[in-house]
């Protein structure tokens, strides 16, 4: 039997144990409203449909990208904005990215999950920041960083007293322009007691290499399926109807019409590895 993490309350939700694993899922960065809002309700209809938890996921801005020309979103006031009426429209809990201390407050108010970048899960003010306003907190794990160093992050979030976090795993650099995912990290994590969330999208990006990473969508389905094999608490997909068409990570994005079938698929197995 896979050892399991033990059951803990996400945004009033039971997660963890032999819980089925949640779901966050959204575009990479807010377009438009109608966009996201399109995104959302097609959660809502696959949460109802699936019974399971999902939280709505799309950047106000994108302060990491390769190039000072690409797009970066609508930025914190306008997107926190239109993340507040997501909510109100579709009663789904949010997750979204911070990029500095500041920005943890004013964004807590509306968001339920923080979530710090992976270039940027050692800046302890961050950190701390977030895991303070924050009613749980999503840290990225970084792709220089080794499964077993985890605890390093997570004790940051531990001294403000929020026990509410989550590591996500997300390849680690191989080489130049690649990442590859390791499926013993899972375990090396979850061994520390450290709940974990498989980002299996940005998981198959080609970061660098251009003025946009590159990516291969193709292999999503293949390393979701060895992740939830393995017992994770969580998965995140970011997910655009025509994902060609994206703004922000398009070539790794999943085409959302696709995502109901990948998702019932993984359940499957999820639940072989949680039985009795």
């Amino acid at each position: 039997m896979i050892p399991l993490t033990s059951e803990r309350n996400l945004c009033g939700h039971s997660v963890g144990g032999r819980r089925p694993f949640f779901l966050i899922a959204g575009p990479c960065v807010i377009e438009s409203e109608d966009l996201v809002m399109q995104v959302a309700r097609e959660l809502v209809a696959l949460r109802d449909r699936l019974k399971i938890l999902i939280f709505f996921k799309a950047s106000f801005d994108k302060a990491n990208r390769s190039s000072i020309r690409s797009y970066r979103g609508p930025g914190l006031e306008k997107g926190v904005e239109i993340l507040a009426r997501v909510k109100a429209a579709t009663g789904l809990p949010l997750v979204t990215d911070i990029h500095e201390p500041w920005q943890a407050e004013p964004v807590a108010k509306v968001v339920d999950m923080g979530q710090i970048p992976a270039y940027l899960c050692r800046q302890t003010d961050l950190v701390v920041s977030a895991a303070r306003h924050f009613k749980a907190l999503n840290v990225k794990k970084g792709q220089f960083i080794a499964p077993g160093d985890a605890d390093k992050i997570l004790e940051k979030v531990q001294e403000t007293g929020n026990n509410n976090y989550y590591l996500t795993e997300r390849g680690y650099t191989f080489g130049y322009n690649n990442l590859i995912v390791d499926p013993r990290s899972f375990e090396i994590v979850r061994r520390q007691n450290i709940p974990v969330i498989f980002d299996a999208t940005h998981s198959v990006q080609m970061p660098g290499g251009g003025l946009t990473s590159g990516g291969n969508r193709d292999m999503i389905f293949v390393q979701a399926r060895a992740a939830v094999a393995s017992g994770v608490e969580g998965l995140f997909f970011e997910v655009h109807p025509e994902p060609e068409k994206g703004l922000s990570d398009a070539s790794n994005m999943l085409h959302l019409d696709k995502l109901e079938g990948i998702i019932r698929s993984l359940l499957a197995i999820d639940r072989i590895v949680k039985s009795e």
